[in-house]
C-alpha cells in the first residue's frame, strides 16, 4: 500500500493533502470549460449548466435544447432539468442540497430534492425591471447583484422575503463575495463590491468605503467562517487579509501572465488559483510561497466546508489541510504516541519483539494513543489505513485495564457508513467532519433523494434509525415511475409496506392524485389509518362524501366541521342538504352550528327536511329579540305561514295568535302606563296590572285570554301582598264568602309579607282544623289554636301546645292554665 504521506504538499507551516475520489468522471467530449459548475456542500451533487457567454459546437437540435444536468461526484447522471425559462443567472446549493436556480429576470426556483419538484419566487419588481447580473450563495441564502449595482437579498429559502441592502456606487463591479450572516457582527448579511481600486462593504443599512489603492481586485472571495478575505489584483498579486481591513496575513506573486479562471477558498486554511489545468495553493501563513498542481484537461473548483473538490474529465480530487491527528500518526518522523501505537501493529504483524517495547514506550500516554488513532481513522479516505488505525486502537485499549470502547465503537460504525456512501456508484465523498455536521440523517435524506432507497435502509437500520421516510419515498417514486396497471401497483406497495409501523399512505396517495392517478390514490388512501391525514386528500380529490364518511368514523368533532365547511363552500344549498341528511351526526352538527352562527341556513334545513315546528319556532325565537312591535308581529306571521298548511299544528297556530293578540295589548298598556309590559307572559301581565292598582283591566284581560279563576286570584293575591296593599286585602276578605284556591293562602302570604294581624283574620275561614291551628301558631296566638285543638278534642295537639306557651311565654302563666283546663275536661275521668 502507498505512503498515505505521498500526496502531502508542505505550505508555511501546515500539510495539505490531495486524495483522487473518483476517475474518469465525464466523458471526453464533455467540455468542462463550456459549462458553469455548482456543486453542493458537505460532498453533494454537482450541476452543469451550458455557460451562454461562451461558444460551444452545434450538436444537434436535441442536445442544442438548453438543460442543467445534476451529477454525482463520481460522474453518475442523477438527474437532467430541461430549462426554458430564460438566462440563468445563478446556478447553487442549500445546505439541505436544493439546487437553486435564478433567472435573469428575478425568477428564484428551488428544487427540493433530485426529482425536479421545485418551488418558485421573485426577487421582487425592481430585479424583474433592472435584471440580474450575478449571485452569490451561502448555506441558506442568496445575494443577487442586478444591473444597476444594487444587492437583493433573501435569507431564507422556505419562506423567501427578498429585502435591498444599501445602495453601492454606481461604477462597474470587478468582482464581490458575500459573508454570511452567521459570522458577521451585525447578524446580516455583508457583501464585499470590488468597485474602482477600492473594496466597498454594504450592509443593510450602510455602504461603506474601505479605503484600498491596490486595486481594481479581480477576485474577492471570503473564507467559510468569514474571518478572512482574498483578493486578487490585477497585477496577478494576491493578497490574504483579516475581513475587518485591519491586517494582511500573506502576499503571494503567481508569475503567471494570464488572470486566474477562479480563485476559492480551501477550507479556511488557504486559497487556490485556478486556471485551465494548472492550481496554486496558497496557505494563510505560507510567507509567499505556494504548492503547485498540474492536470491534463480543464479544471474547476467546487469549496466545501473543510476542503475543496477539484473537478476535471479524469477525476474528482479533494485538496484539503491534513487534520491534526492524522497528522501525528504519518508525518515522517513523527514519535508521537499514536504514531509509536501505529508502528507496534506493524511490527505485531511481522511477530517481532518490538510490538511488546513500542506498548511500553507509550504506556503512560497509551489513552491518547488510541483516541489519536481512532479520530485518524475517521479522516482517512483509504480502507487500507482506517483499518490498520483501528486495528492498532484496538490493540492498544487491549492492554488498557480501563478504557471505555464507546468511541471506538461508534468511529467503526461511522466510518462503515462513509465507506458506503464513498462508494463510486452512489458518490457521496463526505469527509468525516462533514458527516458529523450533516449528521447520518442527513445522510440518509441525500440517499433517499438519489434513489439509493436500498442502502438508505441498511444504514438507517444500521445506525437504528427511523425507516418510515424510506418506505414512504420509495413508493411514492414508485408510483411515479411505474408503468404496471394500478392494481398491480397497489399490490405490490401494500405488500411491500405492510406491517411497517408509522408508514404515511396519505402522502404516497398524494403523489399518485398529483402523478393523474386518482383511482390509485383512493385505493392507498383506504390504507391511512389517521382520519385526519386521509380527510384533506379526499376533499382535495373531490370525494366529498367519502371524506365525510372517513371523519364521521374517527368520531372527531372538528374533523367533520371541517369536512361540512368544505362541502359547504363547494356545493349548491341542495346537493349540500341531500349529502347530510342520509348521516345524522353530520345533520345534528350542521343544526347546532347553525343554531349559533347562520340561522338563514337552519331555516332552510328546517324547510329541506319539512320540519314545520323547528322551523316556526326558529321564526318564533327570532320574534322575541324584535324590539319594535311591527317586525315582532312579522316574525310571527312568518312563523304562522309555516304551520298553516298543516293539519297537525292546529295547537301550535292558535297559540301564536294568543301570542300576537297579547304583543299588542301589552304594546298599548307600555304606551298608556309608566311601565313596560313588553316581553311579559300573560300571567306576568296581569300580575303587573294589579300591582299598579288597574284591577278593572286585568279583569279585562283575563276575560279576554280565558285566565281560570282560581289562577287569577293567586295572581292577584301576590299582586296585592307585593304591593302591600292590606286594605284591599281586607276589603277583598270580607266582600268575599268563598275562596277558589282556599283561605289558608292568604294567611301564608300575608303572615309571609309580615302582618300576622291581618293573616289571623283569614284564619277562621280556613275549613281545615290542622291548617288553622298551624297558622294560628306561625302568628304567634297559641291559645287561639289551644280552642281549635279542643273544639276537635285533640288532646296531643294541646300538650304540644301547653309546651309551646311554657318556652315562649307567648301567653304567660294564664294561657297555661287555661290549656290545662281544656285538656283536663278532654281527659276521661
Amino acid at each position: 500500500m502507498s505512503n498515505p504521506t505521498a500526496d502531502w504538499e508542505k505550505v508555511g507551516e501546515s500539510f495539505f493533502r490531495k486524495i483522487q475520489l473518483y476517475t474518469a468522471v465525464f466523458d471526453d467530449d464533455l467540455e468542462l470549460e463550456n459549462y458553469v459548475v455548482a456543486a453542493a456542500p458537505y460532498g453533494g451533487a454537482i450541476a452543469l449548466y451550458r455557460d451562454e457567454d461562451k461558444l460551444h459546437a452545434y450538436r444537434g437540435a436535441p442536445s442544442a435544447k438548453a438543460s442543467i444536468d445534476i451529477y454525482s461526484c463520481a460522474g453518475k447522471s442523477l438527474r437532467q432539468i430541461t430549462w426554458d425559462k430564460g438566462s440563468i443567472k445563478g446556478l447553487g446549493w442549500s445546505e439541505d442540497e436544493q439546487l437553486i436556480i435564478v433567472t435573469k429576470d428575478g425568477t428564484v426556483r428551488c428544487y427540493h430534492d433530485l426529482q425536479g419538484e421545485f418551488s418558485q419566487f421573485s426577487l421582487g419588481k425592481i430585479a424583474e425591471d433592472v435584471g440580474v447580473k450575478s449571485c452569490r450563495f451561502w448555506m441558506s441564502g442568496l445575494v443577487a447583484l442586478l444591473n444597476n449595482n444594487r444587492l437583493v437579498v433573501v435569507s431564507r429559502y422556505d419562506e423567501p422575503r427578498p429585502k435591498l441592502l444599501a445602495t453601492p456606487p454606481d461604477a462597474l463591479v470587478h468582482s464581490w463575495t458575500l459573508i454570511p450572516p452567521a459570522y458577521t457582527l451585525s447578524l446580516s448579511v455583508e457583501v464585499l463590491l470590488a468597485i474602482n481600486e477600492t473594496i466597498y462593504v454594504v450592509d443593510p443599512t450602510d455602504c461603506e468605503d474601505r479605503m484600498l489603492q491596490n486595486g481594481p481586485f479581480t477576485h474577492v472571495v471570503a473564507s467559510p467562517n468569514g474571518r478572512l478575505v482574498a483578493l486578487h489584483t490585477h497585477e496577478g498579486r494576491v493578497w490574504i487579509i483579516t475581513s475587518d481591513f485591519q491586517d494582511k496575513l500573506n502576499e503571494y506573486y503567481s508569475g503567471v501572465k494570464t488572470m486566474p479562471k477562479d480563485v476559492q477558498w480551501c477550507g479556511n486554511d488557504a486559497v487556490m488559483l485556478a486556471w485551465e489545468d494548472e492550481a496554486h495553493l496558497i496557505g494563510v501563513d505560507s510567507g509567499g510561497v505556494a504548492a503547485k498542481y498540474f492536470f491534463k484537461g480543464f479544471i474547476h473548483l467546487c469549496p466545501d466546508v473543510d476542503g475543496l473538490r477539484i473537478l476535471s474529465n479524469d477525476a474528482c480530487e479533494l485538496v484539503q489541510k491534513v487534520p491534526e491527528p492524522v497528522k501525528d500518526v504519518f508525518h515522517l518522523g513523527s514519535s508521537s504516541p499514536a504514531a509509536v501505537l501505529l508502528d507496534a501493529i506493524d511490527q505485531l504483524d511481522k511477530r517481532s519483539p518490538k510490538a511488546d517495547d513500542n506498548i511500553r514506550l507509550i504506556q503512560s500516554r497509551l489513552t491518547e494513543a488510541v483516541d489519536t488513532c481512532v479520530r485518524a481513522a475517521g479522516h482517512e479516505f483509504s480502507i487500507h489505513w482506517q483499518k490498520q488505525l483501528l486495528k492498532a486502537a484496538s490493540f492498544g485499549k487491549s492492554v488498557l485495564d480501563l478504557y471505555n470502547s464507546d468511541d471506538f465503537v461508534e468511529m467503526c460504525e461511522t466510518l462503515r457508513v462513509l465507506n458506503a456512501v464513498r462508494f463510486y456508484e452512489v458518490g457521496m465523498p463526505v469527509s468525516y467532519e462533514e458527516y458529523i455536521r450533516l449528521t447520518p440523517e442527513g445522510v440518509v435524506h441525500r440517499l433517499i433523494n438519489r434513489g439509493e432507497y436500498l442502502l438508505a435502509l441498511r444504514v438507517s437500520e444500521y445506525l437504528r434509525l427511523p425507516t418510515e421516510r424510506i418506505y414512504v419515498r420509495w413508493a411514492s417514486q414508485k408510483v411515479r415511475v411505474s408503468s404496471e396497471d394500478e392494481e398491480s401497483i397497489c399490490r405490490t406497495i401494500v405488500t411491500k409496506l405492510n406491517g411497517k409501523r408509522g408508514i404515511a399512505f396519505e402522502e404516497i396517495a398524494r403523489t399518485a392524485y398529483d402523478e393523474g392517478r386518482g383511482r390509485l390514490a383512493t385505493q392507498l388512501l383506504n390504507y391511512e389509518v389517521r382520519a385526519a391525514n386521509q380527510v384533506p386528500l379526499l376533499l382535495q380529490m373531490e370525494e366529498g362524501e367519502v371524506a365525510l364518511d372517513k371523519a364521521i368514523q374517527s368520531g372527531d368533532t372538528d374533523l367533520i366541521y371541517f369536512v361540512l365547511l368544505h362541502l359547504r363552500g363547494k356545493l349548491p344549498l341542495a346537493a349540500f342538504f341531500r349529502v347530510i341528511n342520509k348521516r345524522s351526526v353530520a345533520t345534528a352538527l350542521v343544526e347546532s352550528s347553525a343554531r349559533a352562527q347562520d340561522t338563514e341556513l337552519l331555516k332552510d334545513l328546517y324547510y329541506q327536511d319539512d320540519r314545520r315546528l323547528d322551523g316556526a319556532y326558529l321564526h318564533f325565537q327570532q320574534a322575541l329579540i324584535q324590539k319594535e312591535l311591527t317586525p315582532k308581529l312579522d316574525k310571527l306571521k312568518l312563523a304562522q305561514r309555516v304551520l298553516q298548511d298543516s293539519k297537525d299544528h292546529i295547537l301550535e297556530i292558535k297559540c301564536l295568535e294568543e301570542e300576537a293578540k297579547l304583543w299588542k295589548l301589552q304594546d298599548g298598556l307600555t304606551k298608556e302606563l309608566p311601565e313596560s309590559f313588553m316581553g311579559l307572559s300573560v300571567n306576568q301581565t296581569l300580575y303587573q296590572l294589579i300591582r299598579l292598582g288597574y284591577t278593572n283591566r286585568a279583569k279585562k284581560c283575563q276575560a279576554e285570554f280565558r285566565v281560570p279563576e282560581r289562577m287569577y286570584w293567586w295572581i292577584r293575591l301576590r299582586a296585592l301582598v307585593a304591593k302591600r296593599d292590606w286594605g284591599e286585602l281586607e276589603e277583598w276578605g270580607k266582600g268575599t264568602r268563598r275562596s277558589p284556591i282556599g283561605w289558608e293562602p292568604f294567611a301564608t302570604e300575608i303572615l309571609s309579607a309580615g302582618n300576622p294581624k291581618l293573616a289571623s283574620s283569614f284564619i277562621p275561614k280556613c275549613s281545615n282544623a290542622e291548617e288553622r291551628i298551624d297558622l294560628y301558631v306561625k302568628c304567634g296566638m297559641v291559645l287561639k289554636a289551644a280552642e281549635e285543638a279542643f273544639k276537635i278534642k285533640d288532646v296531643e295537639k294541646l300538650e304540644e301546645l301547653r309546651g309551646k306557651v311554657t318556652a315562649g311565654g307567648s301567653s304567660g302563666a294564664g294561657g297555661t292554665a287555661e290549656i290545662e283546663r281544656m285538656i283536663t275536661k278532654l281527659r276521661p275521668k
